[in-house]
Protein backbone atom coordinates (compact mmCIF):
# COMPACT_ATOMS: atom_id res chain seq x y z
CA UNK A 1 0.00 0.00 0.00
CA UNK A 2 1.14 3.73 -0.92
CA UNK A 3 1.73 5.49 1.99
CA UNK A 4 0.17 8.43 2.46
CA UNK A 5 2.00 12.32 2.03
CA UNK A 6 2.11 14.59 5.15
CA UNK A 7 2.45 18.09 5.47
CA UNK A 8 4.37 19.96 8.57
CA UNK A 9 3.74 23.50 9.70
CA UNK A 10 6.34 24.47 11.46
CA UNK A 11 9.47 21.76 11.20
CA UNK A 12 10.99 23.08 14.63
CA UNK A 13 12.04 21.56 18.00
CA UNK A 14 8.72 19.20 17.59
CA UNK A 15 7.90 19.31 13.95
CA UNK A 16 11.34 18.32 12.41
CA UNK A 17 11.32 14.99 14.75
CA UNK A 18 7.98 13.85 13.92
CA UNK A 19 8.90 14.47 10.23
CA UNK A 20 11.84 12.12 11.11
CA UNK A 21 9.81 9.75 12.23
CA UNK A 22 7.53 9.73 9.59
CA UNK A 23 10.20 9.22 6.80
CA UNK A 24 11.16 6.18 8.71
CA UNK A 25 7.65 4.88 8.61
CA UNK A 26 7.51 5.37 5.09
CA UNK A 27 5.68 8.53 4.30
CA UNK A 28 5.97 11.48 1.97
CA UNK A 29 6.80 14.44 4.24
CA UNK A 30 6.41 17.98 2.92
CA UNK A 31 7.29 20.75 5.77
CA UNK A 32 7.51 24.32 6.09
CA UNK A 33 9.55 26.78 8.19
CA UNK A 34 10.04 30.97 8.99
CA UNK A 35 13.85 30.40 8.67
CA UNK A 36 15.20 30.36 5.28
CA UNK A 37 18.93 29.47 6.91
CA UNK A 38 16.97 25.94 7.71
CA UNK A 39 15.83 25.15 4.40
CA UNK A 40 19.11 23.38 3.56
CA UNK A 41 18.90 21.08 6.50
CA UNK A 42 15.40 20.03 5.86
CA UNK A 43 16.22 19.11 2.38
CA UNK A 44 19.16 17.17 3.42
CA UNK A 45 16.78 15.16 5.99
CA UNK A 46 15.28 14.29 2.67
CA UNK A 47 11.84 16.52 3.56
CA UNK A 48 9.86 18.79 0.49
CA UNK A 49 11.23 21.63 2.48
CA UNK A 50 9.26 25.38 2.44
CA UNK A 51 10.16 28.70 3.47
CA UNK A 52 6.77 30.08 4.56
CA UNK A 53 5.59 32.97 7.25
CA UNK A 54 1.85 32.36 7.31
CA UNK A 55 1.05 35.98 7.60
CA UNK A 56 -2.67 35.84 7.97
CA UNK A 57 -3.46 37.03 4.08
CA UNK A 58 -3.93 34.80 1.60
CA UNK A 59 -1.50 32.50 0.89
CA UNK A 60 -0.29 31.63 -2.67
CA UNK A 61 2.94 29.67 -1.29
CA UNK A 62 0.87 27.12 0.64
CA UNK A 63 0.01 25.52 -2.56
CA UNK A 64 2.61 22.91 -2.70
CA UNK A 65 1.92 21.88 1.01
CA UNK A 66 -1.65 21.74 0.42
CA UNK A 67 -0.67 18.61 -1.71
CA UNK A 68 -1.16 16.13 0.87
CA UNK A 69 -3.30 13.56 2.58
CA UNK A 70 -2.35 15.07 6.23
CA UNK A 71 -1.50 18.51 7.20
CA UNK A 72 -0.30 19.10 11.32
CA UNK A 73 -0.46 22.32 11.86
CA UNK A 74 2.40 23.06 14.29
CA UNK A 75 2.89 26.66 14.71
CA UNK A 76 2.98 28.49 18.57
CA UNK A 77 2.04 31.88 18.54
CA UNK A 78 4.74 33.90 18.35
CA UNK A 79 5.54 35.73 21.75
CA UNK A 80 3.52 38.89 22.77
CA UNK A 81 0.57 37.89 20.29
CA UNK A 82 -1.24 35.66 22.25
CA UNK A 83 -3.73 38.56 22.86
CA UNK A 84 -4.55 39.73 20.31
CA UNK A 85 -6.26 38.40 16.98
CA UNK A 86 -2.81 37.47 15.06
CA UNK A 87 -2.74 33.88 15.60
CA UNK A 88 -6.28 33.20 15.13
CA UNK A 89 -6.45 34.88 11.22
CA UNK A 90 -3.68 32.78 10.38
CA UNK A 91 -5.44 29.66 11.23
CA UNK A 92 -8.76 31.55 9.29
CA UNK A 93 -7.03 31.83 6.47
CA UNK A 94 -5.42 28.58 6.45
CA UNK A 95 -8.37 26.74 6.82
CA UNK A 96 -10.15 28.88 3.64
CA UNK A 97 -6.86 27.40 1.45
CA UNK A 98 -7.23 23.86 2.91
CA UNK A 99 -10.93 24.16 1.98
CA UNK A 100 -10.12 24.52 -1.59
CA UNK A 101 -7.70 21.72 -0.94
CA UNK A 102 -7.91 17.56 -1.26
CA UNK A 103 -6.30 17.42 2.20
CA UNK A 104 -8.51 14.88 4.41
CA UNK A 105 -7.29 15.26 7.66
CA UNK A 106 -5.46 18.01 10.03
CA UNK A 107 -4.00 18.02 12.82
CA UNK A 108 -3.98 21.07 15.29
CA UNK A 109 -1.50 21.12 18.14
CA UNK A 110 -2.70 23.31 20.80
CA UNK A 111 -1.84 23.97 24.30
CA UNK A 112 -3.15 22.89 27.51
CA UNK A 113 -2.30 26.28 28.25
CA UNK A 114 -6.24 26.86 27.90
CA UNK A 115 -7.34 26.16 30.71
CA UNK A 116 -7.45 28.56 34.11
CA UNK A 117 -5.77 27.60 36.77
CA UNK A 118 -8.58 26.51 39.13
CA UNK A 119 -7.31 24.34 41.28
CA UNK A 120 -9.57 21.36 39.52
CA UNK A 121 -9.06 18.32 37.53
CA UNK A 122 -9.01 19.88 33.56
CA UNK A 123 -10.44 17.67 30.85
CA UNK A 124 -11.38 18.46 26.99
CA UNK A 125 -14.84 20.08 28.14
CA UNK A 126 -13.07 22.54 31.10
CA UNK A 127 -12.64 25.44 27.79
CA UNK A 128 -15.47 25.14 25.36
CA UNK A 129 -15.18 28.40 24.47
CA UNK A 130 -12.98 31.66 24.40
CA UNK A 131 -14.55 33.30 27.15
CA UNK A 132 -13.66 30.08 29.47
CA UNK A 133 -10.15 29.59 28.46
CA UNK A 134 -7.03 31.53 29.81
CA UNK A 135 -5.90 31.84 26.44
CA UNK A 136 -8.88 32.80 24.60
CA UNK A 137 -7.11 33.14 21.18
CA UNK A 138 -6.09 29.78 21.41
CA UNK A 139 -9.08 28.31 21.55
CA UNK A 140 -11.14 31.21 18.70
CA UNK A 141 -7.91 29.31 16.15
CA UNK A 142 -9.01 25.86 17.18
CA UNK A 143 -12.64 26.97 16.44
CA UNK A 144 -11.72 28.06 13.14
CA UNK A 145 -10.26 24.67 12.50
CA UNK A 146 -13.31 23.10 13.81
CA UNK A 147 -15.18 24.66 11.56
CA UNK A 148 -14.16 22.71 7.97
CA UNK A 149 -16.46 20.49 6.27
CA UNK A 150 -17.09 17.56 8.45
CA UNK A 151 -16.12 14.95 5.78
CA UNK A 152 -12.23 15.55 6.78
CA UNK A 153 -11.21 14.84 9.86
CA UNK A 154 -10.07 17.39 12.24
CA UNK A 155 -8.12 16.66 15.60
CA UNK A 156 -6.92 19.55 18.53
CA UNK A 157 -4.41 18.04 20.61
CA UNK A 158 -4.00 20.52 23.41
CA UNK A 159 -0.33 18.87 24.79
CA UNK A 160 0.66 19.75 28.08
CA UNK A 161 4.90 21.29 28.90
CA UNK A 162 6.98 19.91 26.20
CA UNK A 163 9.91 18.92 27.87
CA UNK A 164 12.73 16.14 26.90
CA UNK A 165 16.25 16.43 25.35
CA UNK A 166 17.42 20.22 25.69
CA UNK A 167 14.26 20.85 27.44
CA UNK A 168 14.96 20.35 31.02
CA UNK A 169 12.70 21.54 33.88
CA UNK A 170 16.00 22.20 36.33
CA UNK A 171 17.45 24.45 33.98
CA UNK A 172 14.93 27.61 33.79
CA UNK A 173 14.52 27.27 37.70
CA UNK A 174 18.49 26.87 38.89
CA UNK A 175 19.08 29.45 41.17
CA UNK A 176 16.16 31.10 41.39
CA UNK A 177 13.22 31.44 44.12
CA UNK A 178 10.49 28.92 43.75
CA UNK A 179 7.08 29.38 45.90
CA UNK A 180 4.70 27.11 43.60
CA UNK A 181 6.98 23.35 44.80
CA UNK A 182 3.49 21.69 45.72
CA UNK A 183 2.23 22.90 42.11
CA UNK A 184 1.15 19.48 40.20
CA UNK A 185 3.13 19.64 36.79
CA UNK A 186 1.50 18.88 33.40
CA UNK A 187 4.64 17.65 31.26
CA UNK A 188 4.72 15.78 27.70
CA UNK A 189 7.60 14.29 26.89
CA UNK A 190 8.52 15.09 23.30
CA UNK A 191 8.86 11.77 21.87
CA UNK A 192 5.61 11.13 23.48
CA UNK A 193 4.55 14.11 21.41
CA UNK A 194 5.72 12.63 18.48
CA UNK A 195 4.00 9.20 19.10
CA UNK A 196 0.79 10.47 19.72
CA UNK A 197 1.03 12.71 16.44
CA UNK A 198 1.96 9.56 14.67
CA UNK A 199 -0.80 7.20 16.39
CA UNK A 200 -3.45 10.37 15.13
CA UNK A 201 -2.14 10.48 11.54
CA UNK A 202 -2.17 6.54 11.78
CA UNK A 203 -5.72 6.00 13.86
CA UNK A 204 -7.63 9.00 11.58
CA UNK A 205 -9.36 10.10 15.09
CA UNK A 206 -10.80 13.27 14.99
CA UNK A 207 -11.86 15.46 18.30
CA UNK A 208 -10.43 17.49 20.93
CA UNK A 209 -7.43 15.49 22.96
CA UNK A 210 -5.30 16.79 26.03
CA UNK A 211 -2.00 15.38 25.51
CA UNK A 212 0.12 15.12 29.17
CA UNK A 213 1.94 12.74 30.79
CA UNK A 214 -0.48 10.28 33.24
CA UNK A 215 1.23 10.98 36.22
CA UNK A 216 1.52 14.79 38.05
CA UNK A 217 4.19 14.72 40.77
CA UNK A 218 4.42 18.36 42.11
CA UNK A 219 7.35 20.80 40.74
CA UNK A 220 9.51 20.71 43.93
CA UNK A 221 10.13 16.50 43.36
CA UNK A 222 10.76 17.51 39.44
CA UNK A 223 13.08 20.54 40.07
CA UNK A 224 15.08 18.74 42.81
CA UNK A 225 15.38 15.62 40.80
CA UNK A 226 16.55 17.27 37.71
CA UNK A 227 18.83 19.64 38.76
CA UNK A 228 20.31 16.27 40.66
CA UNK A 229 20.72 14.46 37.48
CA UNK A 230 22.05 17.15 35.39
CA UNK A 231 24.55 19.22 37.56
CA UNK A 232 22.03 22.29 38.10
CA UNK A 233 22.07 24.49 41.06
CA UNK A 234 18.66 24.26 43.22
CA UNK A 235 16.33 26.53 43.38
CA UNK A 236 15.06 28.24 46.87
CA UNK A 237 12.17 26.47 47.77
CA UNK A 238 9.66 28.75 50.13
CA UNK A 239 6.21 28.54 51.15
CA UNK A 240 3.97 30.84 49.40
CA UNK A 241 1.59 33.32 51.36
CA UNK A 242 -1.24 31.97 49.86
CA UNK A 243 -1.68 28.74 48.14
CA UNK A 244 -0.77 28.84 44.51
CA UNK A 245 -3.70 27.91 42.22
CA UNK A 246 -3.06 24.83 39.86
CA UNK A 247 -4.58 22.33 37.47
CA UNK A 248 -4.12 18.95 36.53
CA UNK A 249 -4.76 18.01 33.34
CA UNK A 250 -6.55 14.80 32.34
CA UNK A 251 -5.48 12.77 29.30
CA UNK A 252 -7.94 10.07 30.02
CA UNK A 253 -10.08 10.58 26.93
CA UNK A 254 -6.58 10.39 24.68
CA UNK A 255 -5.49 7.06 26.54
CA UNK A 256 -9.25 5.87 26.55
CA UNK A 257 -9.99 6.80 22.31
CA UNK A 258 -6.38 6.63 21.26
CA UNK A 259 -4.67 3.09 20.87
CA UNK A 260 -1.23 4.38 22.09
CA UNK A 261 1.00 3.57 25.11
CA UNK A 262 3.31 6.69 26.84
CA UNK A 263 6.86 6.28 27.15
CA UNK A 264 7.51 8.27 29.59
CA UNK A 265 4.23 8.38 31.63
CA UNK A 266 5.87 9.96 34.77
CA UNK A 267 8.06 13.09 33.92
CA UNK A 268 10.33 12.05 37.31
CA UNK A 269 11.62 9.34 34.59
CA UNK A 270 12.06 11.86 31.78
CA UNK A 271 14.65 11.30 29.40
CA UNK A 272 16.79 14.00 28.86
CA UNK A 273 19.88 12.98 26.80
CA UNK A 274 23.43 13.43 27.68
Amino acid sequence: MVKKTITILGCGWLGLPLANRLMVEGYTVRGSTTTVSKLPLLLQRGIDAYHLLLNPEPMDDLVPLLQADTIVVNIPPKAGKLGDDFHPQQIRHLMEAIRQSTVKQVIYVSSTSVYPEKSVVADENAVLSPEQSAVPALVRAEAFMQELDPERAVTILRCGGLMGYDRRPGKYVARRTVDSGAVPVNYLHRDDAVGILLALIKQQQAGVFNAVAPEHPNREAVYRKNCADHGYELPVFVQPQEPVPYKVVSAARLTRVIDYHFQYPDPLTFNYGN
